[in-house]
């Protein structure tokens, strides 16, 4: 992937088979014949995915973790600006898509390539413009690049949000009861403290080793299919609960201070994760001129659950409302068993995100190896990449700023619920507002 020619002519030869990329990762291939048969075969045969897959897919590339972030990012933004914004964000993500097919599909017949990859339609964009045609293929090793960084972000992102949530239902275990009636906290009471949530993560760092390892994501089909499962469980039961607490007269601000606004608009732009998805998808469906019509429906579907959810969350919990809106389920079996269905969708999910940087970077070290240690340096490479993140989500105090900029910081926020640092808009001793001295385990032990 990071390799490329001057000639467009003569990359426009290669076979993408030749040059594992996302579009592998995010859709794999479906048995049968090769994708340049496919090329003029896809119309009128069942080789692609049908217009049901490629639904599912686009619903599954954008509802993750950033979906469960939104209530705190609306109250950065205020009752009302928030929810405004995000639907702004949606018709302009869409657009953006749209715009990113077209141009694909202009470049392909340009080139006559069958499909192109993020990196490939920026190299072959920069070819029409004369003065960047010598250095087109930095557009391809730019674009790549970033990929990288955005898939890796991600990575990290579920370290932190498997620790949170599987440390919180840990310490809350002793007092979890099958009571889902909680009195006034609507919120989760850790009782005995734990190890910290980094030792968390190097626990479950064996496991996503484990988990990469797998040298085909169609083995992972089965485990994704219950992943889908369980998360639109676990997201109905959060609806339900929501929904059903809400206090009324609602009290609070339509609009957030402008100080916070930077914070709802980076969870806001991470939590519309799918431009990532939509050219792989475009590239593997069955009937490509459909394709507009699952955009518009599936993001359609998506942006009303991201506003939905983003408000009803906010109006349940109020100023309570922590960075996930599992970390404010209360203390019954019900709820906490749906924060480790959640975890358990992020978990197979991780593979995905993770199979896009490493078959960016892998195929062109392994190529340089013999033979015979192709399949040694491959894994040896996978484990490096997932410590690497693993490292990141541990070692980096403010990963929590780094990641805003990415667009995800207030979501994945290591404080204990019920805390909030200053620069998310928190009380002196990281208090929220609304804390309830008497509910706190940090106040008590203080």
């Amino acid at each position: 992937m990071m390799s490329s020619s001057d000639d467009v002519q003569g990359e426009g030869s290669l076979s993408s088979d030749q040059n594992p990329s996302e579009l592998d990762a995010l859709c794999p291939s479906p048995p049968g014949p090769s994708r340049t048969q496919r090329h003029y075969e896809r119309i009128g045969t069942q080789t692609g995915t049908s217009f049901c897959q490629t639904l599912i897919h686009l619903l599954k590339g954008n509802i993750g973790t950033g979906l469960l972030g939104l209530p705190l990012a609306v109250k950065n933004a205020g009752l009302v600006l928030g929810p405004l914004t995000l639907l702004c964000i949606g018709f302009i993500a869409v657009h953006c898509m749209r715009v990113l097919v077209d141009c694909s599909h202009h470049l392909s017949a340009k080139t006559n390539r069958q499909s192109l990859t993020y990196g490939e339609a920026v190299q072959y964009g920069m070819e029409n413009v004369s003065w960047l045609r010598r250095h087109s293929h930095w557009g391809k090793r730019i674009v790549n690049l970033f990929l990288i960084i955005t898939q890796l972000g991600f990575c990290c992102v579920y370290f932190v949000f498997l620790s949170d949530n599987v440390k919180q239902v840990v310490e809350a275990a002793n007092a979890t009861t099958f009571n889902c009636q909680v009195d006034g906290g609507n919120q989760t009471q850790v009782l005995v403290p734990s190890f910290d949530s980094r030792l968390y993560m190097l626990c479950f760092l064996p496991a996503f080793i484990l988990l990469v390892f797998m040298p085909n994501l169609k083995y992972l089909a089965p485990l994704s299919l219950i992943a889908n499962l369980v998360m639109a469980a676990s997201l109905v039961l959060i609806y339900f609960y929501s929904i059903t607490h809400i206090k009324f007269p609602i009290d609070l601000p339509m609009v957030g201070r402008a100080k916070n606004y930077p914070l709802f608009f980076g969870t806001a732009i991470f939590a519309f994760e799918g431009i990532g998805v939509v050219l792989p998808l475009e590239n593997k469906m069955h009937r490509p001129q459909s394709f507009s019509l699952v955009l518009y429906l599936g993001m359609g579907i998506v942006t009303f659950l991201y506003i939905s959810l983003g408000t009803i969350g906010y109006m349940c919990f109020g100023a309570d409302i922590g960075g996930s809106i599992t970390l404010n389920l209360p203390n019954c079996w019900t709820y906490q068993a749906v924060k480790l269905l959640y975890c358990f969708g992020i978990f197979i999910t991780f593979a995905l995100q993770f199979y896009v940087p490493a078959e960016i970077l892998i195929p062109s070290i392994v190529a340089r190896v013999s033979e015979q240690w192709e399949l040694t340096v491959n894994l040896l490479l996978r484990a490096i990449l997932v410590v690497f993140t693993c490292a990141l989500a541990i070692l980096i105090p403010e990963l929590d700023l780094v990641i805003s900029l990415r667009g995800f910081g207030a979501s994945v926020s290591r404080q204990k619920p019920g805390h909030q640092p200053h620069w998310l808009g928190g009380l002196p001793g990281g208090h929220v507002r609304g804390h309830r001295a008497d509910r706190c385990p940090q106040c008590a032990q203080t």
